[in-house]
C-alpha cells in the first residue's frame, strides 16, 4: 500500500485526468513546426488554435514564447527534446533535471503539459545518438518524479515507420533486429511508467515508395472496389486504410516482442498539398482528401482491425508551412494554415469558423472579390466614424483569424449595420458590401445580431492518451461522483489531500 501527499494543485490535475479520460474520445491534434518564416507571433497562433477548437498540439521544441501563450488555455501540450539536445541529456542527470525544471515545472500548472517527445525519429534520424535515448528517457522521468509531475507528464519517444522492417502484411511486422535491443529498452520504459508509443506514419510515403502496389484510394481512406480490397492473408482483416495497416503493424511489432499494454498514439502523419514534377500525387485536392477522411477516421472513436478497443489519437503534420526545410517542395507544403490564420484548403478539423447557414436574420457583409483598398477604407470608416465596436478583430482577439480584409471587414461592417439600422444605416460601403440569412459567426467569433451562443466556449481536452475503455465506463456511480465534489471542496480549500493505493 503506497500513501501519497500532494500538492492541492497536482492533486486536481490528477483527479480531472482520472475523471475525464474516461469520458472524452479520441482526439486529433496538431503539430506546430519551427522551420517557418514569418510565423505568427505565438499569441496569434493560440487564437488560432482556439477559434479552430483545437485541444491538443504538440510543439517541436519547448518554445517560451508558446508555452507562456497556452497558459490557462486547457489546451494539451506535447513539449519535444530537440535531436540536438538528446545527447547532453542523455549524458547527464543534471541536464535532464534543468530542462525539465526551465521547461516543464517552470510553465505549470498554467500549462497543461501532458508529455515530452525525446527526440525526433532518434534510431533511423540520428543512429549513432541511439545509445543514450534510453537513458535520456529515463533521466526526464526521474526529474518528474522529482518535480511531483511524473503522474501528469509521460515521457515517450517519436519513431518513424523505418525501425519495422516489412509493415505488410500487419500480422507479421516486426521490428528491425539491428533494432531489438533499443526497442525492447524503450518498450519497457513505456509499459513501466504507464506511458505510450509515439508513433510517426505517413501514408503519402508509403503509398509513393510502394511503385503502384496499392492503390491511391487505400492511402487516402476513400472506399476500394471488390477487387482492390486489401486483407491480411494470416488473419483475414480487411484494411480500409493505410493508416489502419500501419498502425496494426506497429502494435505487432511490439507484441512481438512480448509487450501487449503500450497504446499507440500517431503523433505525425499527413499529406503534402504541393509539390514538384515527380511528386505527382502531392496536391491539394489528395491532402483535403486524406485530413479530412483522417478527422471522420479517428473522430469514430475505433482502433484498427486487431485492436478495435484502442483508439488511434492522432496529430496532424501541420500548422504551418515550414518553408525554411531543405529538399523537394513537398517537404515545405504541409500546413493546413496560411500564416494569416486561413486555411490553405477546406478542413473540418475543429471548429469550421465559417459560415453556418440557418439563420433568419440579415447580416452585412463584405462581398467576395471586392477591391482590397475599397474594404480597407470600408474599415477605417466602420470602425472611426461609424462608430462599430471593431476590438473582436484585433489582434488575439476572437474574431481575429481568417487574418484578412475580407473577414474583418465583414466584421466591422456588419457591427456597424446593427448598430446604426435602425437610424437609417444601410449596407454599402462603396459597393464592397452585401445582405445574407447566413450567420457568419464561428463557435469563438460571434457575430452581432447572431442567435448563435458563440463566444468562446470549446470542448474540455482530453488528458493524456485514452486507453481501451469501453462506452459503459462513462458512466459513473453516484458514490463516485460524491467522492469528486468532495475532494474538490477540500483542495478548494488548500487542504493537503492523502491517496491510499
Amino acid at each position: 500500500m503506497l500513501l501519497m501527499t500532494l500538492k492541492p494543485w497536482l492533486a486536481i490535475s490528477i483527479l480531472f485526468s482520472f475523471f475525464l479520460s474516461n469520458v472524452i474520445g479520441a482526439f486529433v491534434g496538431i503539430n506546430i513546426g519551427t522551420d517557418v518564416s514569418n510565423s505568427p507571433p505565438a499569441s496569434d497562433v493560440v487564437a488560432l488554435l482556439k477559434a479552430r477548437q483545437i485541444t491538443h498540439v504538440r510543439l517541436f521544441n519547448a518554445d517560451a514564447h508558446m508555452l507562456k501563450a497556452l497558459a490557462n488555455t486547457s489546451i494539451e501540450v506535447i513539449i519535444s527534446v530537440t535531436n540536438n539536445e538528446v545527447l547532453g541529456i542523455g549524458e547527464s542527470p543534471s541536464a535532464a533535471a534543468d530542462w525539465v525544471n526551465r521547461n516543464v515545472a517552470a510553465y505549470m500548472p498554467g500549462v497543461n503539459i501532458t508529455a515530452i517527445a525525446v527526440g525526433s525519429e532518434v534510431l533511423t534520424a540520428i543512429p549513432n545518438v541511439a545509445p543514450v535515448l534510453v537513458p535520456a528517457m529515463n533521466y526526464l522521468h526521474k526529474a518528474l518524479v522529482a518535480s511531483q509531475l511524473n503522474h501528469q507528464v509521460k515521457v515517450s519517444a517519436p519513431q518513424s515507420m523505418d525501425v519495422i522492417a516489412k509493415s505488410f502484411p500487419p500480422s507479421t511486422a516486426t521490428f528491425n533486429s539491428s533494432w531489438n535491443s533499443t526497442i525492447f529498452q524503450i518498450l519497457q520504459f513505456l509499459r513501466n511508467t504507464n506511458s505510450y508509443y509515439m508513433l510517426n506514419a505517413y501514408p503519402y510515403y508509403e503509398y509513393v515508395h510502394s511503385d503502384g502496389i496499392f492503390p491511391i484510394e487505400y492511402a487516402l481512406f476513400q472506399p476500394l472496389s471488390a477487387v482492390k480490397q486489401i486483407v491480411d492473408p494470416n488473419t483475414l482483416f480487411h484494411y480500409e486504410s493505410m493508416f489502419d495497416a500501419l498502425v496494426d503493424a506497429t502494435y505487432n511489432s511490439i507484441e512481438a516482442l512480448n509487450f501487449s499494454d503500450i497504446p499507440v498514439v500517431v503523433t505525425e502523419t499527413g499529406w503534402p498539398w504541393a509539390g514538384d514534377s515527380k511528386e505527382p500525387d502531392a496536391t491539394k485536392e489528395n491532402a483535403e482528401t486524406f485530413n479530412n477522411n483522417l478527422i471522420r477516421r479517428v473522430s469514430n472513436d475505433t482502433g484498427p482491425p486487431s485492436q478495435p478497443k484502442n483508439p488511434i489519437n492522432t496529430f496532424i503534420y501541420e500548422m504551418f508551412n515550414e518553408d525554411k526545410r531543405p529538399g523537394p517542395i513537398s517537404e515545405r507544403s504541409w500546413g493546413i494554415f496560411s500564416t494569416n490564420g486561413s486555411e490553405v484548403y477546406p478542413i473540418s478539423l475543429g471548429s469550421p469558423g465559417g459560415i453556418s447557414g440557418n439563420s433568419s436574420r440579415a447580416f452585412c457583409v463584405a462581398k467576395p472579390g471586392a477591391d482590397e483598398n475599397k474594404l480597407q477604407d470600408g474599415i477605417n470608416w466602420a470602425c472611426g466614424q461609424g462608430h462599430a465596436n471593431c476590438s473582436a478583430i484585433q489582434s488575439g482577439q476572437p474574431c481575429y483569424f481568417p487574418d484578412t480584409l475580407q473577414n474583418h471587414a465583414s466584421y466591422a461592417y456588419n457591427d456597424y449595420y446593427q448598430r446604426m439600422r435602425s437610424l437609417g444605416g444601410t449596407c454599402d460601403f462603396d459597393g464592397t458590401a452585401t445582405m445574407t440569412t447566413q450567420d457568419p459567426s464561428s463557435r469563438t467569433c460571434k457575430f452581432t445580431g447572431s442567435s448563435s451562443p458563440g463566444g468562446g466556449v470549446f470542448p474540455p481536452a482530453a488528458f493524456g492518451p485514452i486507453g481501451q475503455i469501453s462506452r459503459s465506463s462513462t458512466t459513473r456511480s453516484p458514490v463516485f461522483v460524491r467522492t469528486v465534489v468532495v475532494l474538490l471542496a477540500l483542495l478548494m480549500l488548500d487542504v493537503n489531500v492523502h491517496f491510499v493505493f
